[in-house]
């Protein structure tokens, strides 16, 4: 499978196929064959599957916030604070409405599966986000879906400690304490720790002649990064997903164009698609032993809802105030792919609390992670590269036959989509 891994990629670029189906696929099928029931509930323990899962997760950060080449403005950024702020708050209050009223499950559990499906993933999102450090950055719905991924799951781990609060008491009782710890302190500590690795890091890489750590060329150096920002976030009890993407964000800022980011981001995405891959093999193989067997009618029906209506709705919804064009917002709101970000936090907080019907939790969030590799992973190859040809006919239009500099484009023009498939120019000195 680790050789596949290599070579599929190159196969599936024709195909409306993902790594990701293939590998959930070939653990479904190829799975009993070599793992029995007993290896593969093994395999399958929170505690194992939570930290092969946060791992991958990591270096999947690190990979995504080298590819933002962007500078941090509020024009550049808005639509992603607004799927941040706005869009996740209402997936994850909406799933867990469904799962309440329309599944039976308690408050604790309704929480927990609604903040476990809302983040999009950054591990099984390769195909729709920005292009690696060395490319064009790919336009507006590649630049939204990466700095979202790489920024919600650290938003996320507030409400999964709501959801193992709630576990043990009442939100009447919590909220003051989780508001003011889970929410505002260990955020602005994962934020601060981020910044001060990925700068210092920049220092060492970029700026001081003796040190300079590109030179190397060693991609590994990525590794290195994303775990001393982890640790010492966790450390200082701050929120280490959000440390290590704002890392792997500043470092890329401190010399944007250098050759070293691109170095790095190869080496990640390596890291992570045998990770993915194995996880994935695992997962196939879980759902054939028996990982749905829970699943009831109306688990299902709200899987669905969420899956199709829910987070599409909801980051719809999030898009009215940004001024991307309708077309950009129907394709951010659609590409919310969930995956191994899910299985971590189930097994993160189910190890940590004790859940009614954990069954149907690991059922239903699974029945979710399934539609969804299928359903994105089918999608998203043909979307985004109808996404990369409109951009590229977008920005032939805006460039003079004499100087082959882009034109100002007119309203009418970004109203057209020049702006939602890439057609904002870049800054000077970006």
């Amino acid at each position: 499978m680790i050789l596949l891994t290599a070579w599929l990629p190159m196969i599936l670029k024709r195909l409306p196929l993902s790594l990701p189906i293939v590998a959930m696929a070939a653990g479904y099928g190829v799975g009993p064959l070599l793992w029995s029931d007993t290896v593969v509930r093994a395999a399958y323990r929170p505690e194992v599957i939570e930290r092969l899962t946060e791992f991958v997760i990591l270096i999947a950060l690190m990979g995504a916030g080298l590819r933002i080449k962007r500078p941090l403005s509020w024009r550049g950024w808005v639509s992603t604070l607004l799927m941040i702020a706005v869009a996740m708050p209402l997936s994850i209050f909406g799933m867990a409405a469904l799962c309440w009223s329309l599944a039976g499950f308690s408050a604790a559990s309704a929480v927990l599966i609604g903040t476990a499906l809302a983040p999009t993933d950054p591990v099984l999102a390769a195909e729709v986000q920005a292009k690696p450090p060395g490319e064009e950055e790919g336009g507006e719905v590649r630049f939204v879906l990466t700095s979202e991924a790489g920024l919600n799951d650290g938003a996320a781990f507030p409400f999964v400690l709501l959801a193992i609060g709630l576990s043990t008491a009442s939100f009447q009782a919590i909220w003051q304490s989780w508001l003011l710890s889970d929410v505002l302190l260990r955020i602005l500590v994962g934020g601060v720790v981020g910044f001060l690795a990925g700068w210092c890091f920049g220092l060492l890489a970029f700026k001081l002649p003796s040190l300079e750590l590109a030179k190397t060329g060693d991609g590994l150096v990525a590794v290195g990064v994303t775990l001393v920002s982890y640790g010492a976030t966790e450390m200082l009890d701050g929120y280490g997903f959000l440390a290590v993407f704002i890392a792997a964000v500043t470092l890329r800022a401190t010399d944007r164009g250098h050759d070293f980011h691109a170095a790095m981001a190869e080496f990640s995405e390596q890291i992570e698609r045998i990770l993915m891959v194995l996880i994935m093999l695992v997962f196939g193989a879980a759902l054939r032993w028996g990982l749905l067997a829970p699943l009831g009618w109306r688990d299902i029906l709200v899987g669905l809802l969420f899956l199709l209506l829910v987070r599409p709705l909801a980051g719809w919804a999030s898009l009215a105030w940004s001024p991307l064009p309708t077309a950009a917002k129907g394709l951010i709101a659609f590409f919310g792919i969930r995956g191994l970000g899910t299985i971590y936090y189930l097994a993160f907080a189910v190890s940590r609390a004790e859940f009614e019907d954990a069954g149907r939790i690991w059922a239903l969030s699974a029945f979710v992670i399934m539609c969804s590799v299928v359903l994105h992973g089918v999608s998203s190859s043909p979307v985004m590269n109808w996404v990369d040809r409109r951009r590229a006919r977008v920005q032939k239009q805006h460039v003079t036959p004499d100087t082959t500099k882009p034109e100002r484009a007119t309203d009418d023009d970004v109203a057209g989509s020049a702006a939602d498939f890439g057609g904002r120019r870049e800054p000077e000195g970006s």
